[in-house]
């Protein structure tokens, strides 16, 4: 348990403090969340269910705590927006869109090892309250391929497929593309290596964010699960 905890506050301090760079109106992925009150465990069948009718697969749904989510491309987030608050009437229903931030391999790293197939990982924290580090956090990312490529080379260097941060209100949401197969644990370190900078830059960075509620003192960034579909396994059987 403490290797674990320990690689956890080195994997906040190391990775996860891109965020905002340019909005790109075009990307096509998109998050919609239910949030629940604090502390309720929710059932993730009916959203798993909103999924299917919008022809998503089991892995496009995601849980941590009391919330859930739907990640995918050309999502008729409206609808499913519609539906998540029918099926869950006492929660609250966000929809993320137009990443501030879009880290595209084939743009950043000459298209050299780009991969078919992805694995999308997402995690979430919060921007501080104070509005004015909020700004110098926008600031920082409004020229951060420009001013700090080494960060950039670092997912090059990693193998990730793609990045992007989301934002609402002061809600950010972190997804992280691999190639399918592949543990984020296994790449993750090669965004230092050989590459002192991004150490600089992560230093920088983590006064800018903190955990959403929840979260457990210290803790920032936490990971979404992907659900189990047990009618898929039954089905397989």
């Amino acid at each position: 348990m403490k290797i674990y905890k320990a690689y956890i506050v080195w994997f906040t301090m190391v990775l996860l403090l891109p965020a905002f760079h340019v909005k790109a109106a075009s990307n096509p992925y998109t998050i919609v969340e239910v949030t629940g009150p604090q502390g309720k465990q929710l059932d993730y069948a009916p959203l798993l269910h909103i999924a299917r009718k919008q022809g998503l697969p089991a892995s496009a749904v995601y849980g941590w705590g009391n919330h859930l989510i739907v990640y995918g491309k050309h999502l008729n987030s409206a609808s499913i927006q519609k539906s998540a608050r029918a099926a869950y009437p006492s929660c609250q229903v966000t929809v993320y869109s137009n990443p501030f931030y879009d880290f595209n391999r084939r743009l950043r790293c000459g298209g050299k090892g780009t991969a078919k197939r992805w694995d999308n990982i997402i995690l979430t924290a919060n921007l501080v309250a104070d509005e004015h580090l909020q700004q110098e956090y926008v600031d920082y990312h409004a020229t951060q391929f420009k001013n700090w490529p080494e960060v950039s080379k670092g997912f090059c260097n990693a193998c990730f497929q793609q990045l992007l941060v989301f934002r609402n209100g002061r809600r950010l949401m972190l997804v992280i593309s691999i190639p399918k197969g592949k543990k984020l644990e296994d790449l993750n370190p090669k965004t230092i290596e050989n590459n002192p900078r991004v150490n600089d830059w992560n230093r920088l960075m983590k006064k800018y964010q903190e955990g959403v509620p929840g979260t457990r003192k210290g803790e920032v960034w936490v990971f979404f699960k992907q659900v189990t579909d047990n009618s898929d396994t039954k089905r397989s059987l």
